[in-house]
């Protein structure tokens, strides 16, 4: 089924007005809610239930590689700065234990079938170690070689050169993420990341001699000193590279929560007018080159299998972003790593202290988690269909979830009126759209339907929406 899903629209005084503070969505319930009281025996009780279904659903691995060679002043990712590669030692002794309990849980018929490689900075790891770490993954999980699989990782190319990128090919890697930000000399000074076109270049290069089948850029806006013609030959020169896929993300700035960012002279972020113009500049010029929005900050080339999945319906959303196996059960291994399981997230501890102590007593290093009652699998499932296909038909979710839509959102569809009033969304008389305006604002829409939001004072947690 081909899915007809309305390009974005920019009303810049639309956006201001709705410009708040409001979660991404990468769950549901968000992180916020997970609680302490939910630990390894819960998590284990999850993975039984799981492995029991009709029908199993495959893995997909997450894994954490905390550590980076030097700070980024904006980073808000869970991190350990430090030169001492020994470290990268203490700590995948520890990983392959975690590999080894948490693979003991699941039956070993259920095949891997998404992989990838977080940080931090994976590629703090060397060639050697990485191959030892996948001999790890794949003696305890069924890693599938099929040419439909995912198995991605982030990439500092200043810490890998073209030689690193190749040895990725043959361990199994068919996709690479690599952090740009901008490429303006004076604002990769203010924000401690250092790097030339030419090594961006030789590392994407590297990706596709190694076969990798897509390569995707991050960038930021709304970074000190940056501005909509300096950004504009950021993206010129990022066009230039011909990504895959393209990330461009809004800063966040909270240094009461990121200590990284109190490094930034707050003097020298844009103003709220710069950054919607810098947001404007990126997607103008983003769709403009042939790049698809595909939502919350993604675009694609038309051909990416991100861009066919939403046309075909079959988008989803994880921990990893927008995904073509949403469907899989998220296994996360390492320090801070947030698995969904069945009806259930869980957190590893993100200290690197509790993370091990768990291990060396032979425990899994589960913090915190929740368990999904039904009210939150029913607004999770809605919650991501808007976001990736914007659109719900109300007679097919509601036979999917038994429900009445009309009668179980009531509330829910008062609340979007004034949304309505403003093009947001269409409240129709069998669906809900996501309009053409209200893409870019699609995490607002998704708020209105959040049962947490409003219970206490949290959404300072939270980054602005544009």
């Amino acid at each position: 089924m081909n899915a007809v899903i309305a390009a974005p629209a920019f009303d810049p005084d639309l956006i201001a007005r709705y410009d708040t503070l409001g979660p991404r969505y990468t769950s549901y319930p968000t992180a916020p809610q997970f609680r302490p009281d939910f630990g390894e025996a819960e998590l284990r009780a999850h993975a039984r239930a799981s492995n029991e279904d009709p029908i199993p659903r495959p893995l997909s691995l997450y894994v954490h590689v905390p550590f980076c060679m030097s700070p980024c002043f904006y980073c808000g990712c869970t991190r350990i700065i430090t030169r001492d590669k020994s470290k990268a030692d203490v700590y995948l002794s520890r990983l392959y234990r975690e590999i080894e309990l948490t693979a003991a849980m699941f039956d070993r018929d259920r095949p891997t079938v998404q992989l990838h490689f977080g940080g931090g900075t994976p590629n703090f790891l060397d060639v050697g170690q990485m191959s030892e770490l996948m001999d790890s993954l794949g003696r305890h999980f069924s890693l599938t070689r099929a040419p439909t699989r995912e198995f991605g990782i982030e990439i500092d190319p200043r810490f890998a050169d073209a030689d690193y990128v190749r040895a990725l090919g043959p361990l199994g890697f068919n996709r690479m993420s690599l952090g740009v930000q901008d490429f303006d000399p004076a604002v990769q000074a203010a924000v401690n990341r250092v790097q030339s076109v030419e090594q961006t270049r030789a590392a994407i290069e590297a990706a596709r001699e190694a076969g990798f089948r897509s390569v995707n850029v991050d960038l930021i806006y709304g970074l000190p000193l940056q501005t909509v013609d300096s950004f504009s030959q950021t993206l010129e020169k990022v066009i230039a590279l011909r990504p895959d896929r393209i990330a461009a993300y809004s800063y966040a700035h909270m240094p009461e929560l990121f200590k990284a960012q109190r490094q930034i002279d707050a003097a020298q972020l844009p103003d709220a007018a710069t950054r919607l113009a810098l947001f404007a500049r990126t997607l103008q010029m983003l769709t403009a080159a042939g790049y698809v929005y595909i939502g919350m900050d993604h675009f694609a080339l038309p051909f990416d299998e991100l861009a066919r999945a939403q046309r075909e319906g079959a988008l989803q959303r994880n921990f990893q972003g927008y995904s073509t196996h949403g469907d899989c059960d998220i296994i996360a291994l390492g320090m801070s790593g947030i698995s969904r399981i069945g009806d259930s997230y869980s957190q590893n501890a993100k200290d690197l202290a509790g993370y091990y102590a768990a291990l060396d007593a032979g425990r899994l290093p589960v913090a915190r988690g929740i368990h999904l009652d039904e009210d939150d699998l029913i607004r999770r499932a809605l919650i991501t269909e808007l976001m990736c296909h914007g659109r719900i038909d109300y007679r097919s979710f509601g036979a999917a979830w038994r429900l009445d839509f009309p009668v179980y959102f009531a509330e829910e569809l008062l609340r979007l009126r004034q949304l309505a009033a403003d093009g947001l969304v269409e409240i129709r008389q069998d669906s809900l759209v996501v309009t053409s305006r209200g893409r870019l604002l699609v995490r607002i829409i998704a708020m209105c339907f959040d049962a947490y939001l409003g219970r206490q004072a949290q959404t300072a947690r939270y980054s602005r929406a544009i």
